[in-house]
C-alpha cells in the first residue's frame, strides 16, 4: 500500500467518523427542538395545562414560555443547518439522523419529566389531577424513544454504507 492510498484511507475514515458524529448531533438538536415545539404548542398554548415556569405570576410564566419556545426554535435551526451541511458533503445517514432525532426528543422529554417536573418542580404536566398516569405516560414514552434512537444509532456504528 502506498503512502498516498494510506493517507486517503485515513482521511476517509476520519471523515466518516466526523459524519457519524454530525448526523447524531444534527438529529439530536432537531429532536430537542421538535420536543420543545410540541410541548410548548400543545401543552402550554393550546391546552393551557402549564407554563415553563409556574412558580411566579402568569406574566413570568408567559415570558418563560417565550424563552423556551425560542430555545427550541434555535435548536431546530442549528440541527437543520448541520443536516444541510451533511447533504452538501454527501455524508447524510438517514438511519443515524433519525436515531439522533429520537434520542433528542426522548432525552428532552425524559429530562423535562424527571428534572423539571419532579426535582426542580418548575411546573407539572397538569394541576389538580392525579399526576401518576400523566407522569408515567410522559416518562415511558420518552424512555421508549431514547431506546429506539439508541438502537438505530448503535446499528449504524459499524459504518456500513448500505444502511444509509
Amino acid at each position: 500500500m502506498t503512502s498516498a492510498s494510506l493517507l486517503r484511507r485515513q482521511t476517509s475514515a476520519a471523515s466518516s467518523l466526523s459524519h457519524k458524529a454530525r448526523n447524531t448531533a444534527s438529529g439530536t438538536l432537531a429532536g430537542i427542538g421538535l420536543a420543545a415545539f410540541i410541548d410548548e404548542t400543545v401543552f402550554h398554548q393550546l391546552l393551557h395545562w402549564h407554563h415553563f415556569y409556574d412558580k411566579s405570576t402568569l406574566e413570568v410564566g408567559l415570558v418563560s414560555d417565550g424563552l423556551f419556545h425560542a430555545l427550541g426554535f434555535f435548536a431546530v435551526v442549528a440541527g437543520l443547518f448541520l443536516l444541510a451541511d451533511l447533504r452538501r458533503r454527501q455524508g447524510l445517514w438517514w438511519t443515524r439522523w433519525v436515531g439522533g432525532v429520537l434520542i433528542g426528543t426522548g432525552g428532552f422529554q425524559l429530562y423535562d419529566g424527571l428534572v423539571q417536573h419532579k426535582l426542580m418542580k418548575l411546573h407539572q404536566i397538569r394541576y389538580d389531577v392525579d399526576l401518576l398516569p400523566y407522569d408515567l405516560t410522559w416518562s415511558l414514552t420518552a424512555a421508549v424513544m431514547v431506546a429506539i434512537g439508541t438502537v438505530l444509532t448503535v446499528r449504524t456504528r459499524a459504518g456500513d454504507s448500505r444502511q444509509r
